[in-house]
């Protein structure tokens, strides 16, 4: 049994890419992440050394960071590394978070949406008001706190993230679900006897599939804000784990006479989420079928 939506070939992943890569800004975006992913990827082989050593050449007779050029290409930081050296480290950490901590937080934000969004009644009701508590507290507070508790790391932050970025997610998952649930086609499945699991997992689930990606992508973007912020703010990755956040935030004190140390990592933190938010937003006008038409 199959909708009217199903055969439409906007929602082909052939289709879907070839209109994505029409849209300029959507193809700079992808340039940029495969940029960035592939800078990561190859940190070891491309970074002229290692992250956390300090030279002894790295610093001027004053004691003051290098300026970009001659042997540290984008110069060096208070302790005398390679800032470009530590930049393509950190992008490691951006990403490592970024997909971690967004997996975690699409696949509890899908599974609370849709099963609420599906059974309704006091699941739905009790599900979706703690929702709504979550949603209450200010998420960069609670993860503030959250992350005092436990003790800081890489795979802490990212637990961390996932448990305040869920909520999102499972209010449109929600949303999406309690529109499909009421679709003919799912009550012509009931009417032959088939079960809620195979109801979810083989109609309703694979029409969540564009919003998951769309959320997913989306999210990207904004755990990597989240995982900057949280490092600037000393509750997050820790030296000498190189991150963007905790860059900047060993820098700081030299914005006025070495502003590179503060400016390099933060144009990069915004790249990166620009790129996501980029493909976020073309894939949201490709995928979804309300769009048709219209670009």
């Amino acid at each position: 049994m199959a909708d009217a939506t199903a055969g439409d070939p906007r929602l082909r992943p052939g289709g879907a890419l070839t209109r994505l890569m029409q849209r300029k800004l959507a193809l700079f975006g992808i340039v940029l992440i495969v940029v960035v992913v592939a800078g990561a990827a190859l940190a070891p082989w491309i970074v002229p050394y290692p992250p956390d050593v300090q030279h002894f050449d790295g610093l001027t007779i004053e004691g003051a960071p290098l300026p970009p050029g001659g042997a540290f290409l984008l110069g060096t930081d208070l302790l005398g590394r390679d800032l470009f050296s530590r930049i393509l480290y950190g992008a490691r950490t951006s990403l490592i978070i970024g997909v971690v901590a967004n997996g975690m937080a699409l696949f509890i934000g899908t599974l609370i949406g849709l099963t609420a969004g599906y059974f309704r009644g006091w699941i739905g009701a009790v599900l979706m008001r703690f929702t709504d508590l979550m949603m209450a507290f200010p998420a960069l507070l609670l993860a503030i706190c959250l992350a005092a508790i436990f003790q800081p790391s890489l795979w802490i932050v990212a637990m961390v993230i996932a448990l305040v970025n869920w909520v999102q997610t499972a209010r449109v998952i929600y949303t999406e679900t309690t529109s499909l649930a009421e679709r003919d086609f799912i009550a012509a499945e009931r009417t032959l006897g088939a079960g809620s699991a195979r109801i979810l997992f083989r109609h309703v689930l694979p029409h969540l599939v564009p919003t998951i990606i769309v959320w997913g992508t989306l999210g990207i973007s904004t755990t990597v804000l989240l995982e900057a912020t949280l490092s600037y703010l000393g509750v997050g990755v820790q030296p000498p784990t190189p991150s963007w956040g905790n860059i900047i935030f060993e820098n700081q004190t030299y914005f006025q006479t070495a502003p590179w140390l503060v400016f390099i990592p933060g144009a990069a933190i915004l790249l990166l989420a620009l790129a996501f938010n980029l493909v976020g937003d073309a894939l949201r006008d490709v995928l979804d079928p309300t769009q048709r038409g219209r670009d």
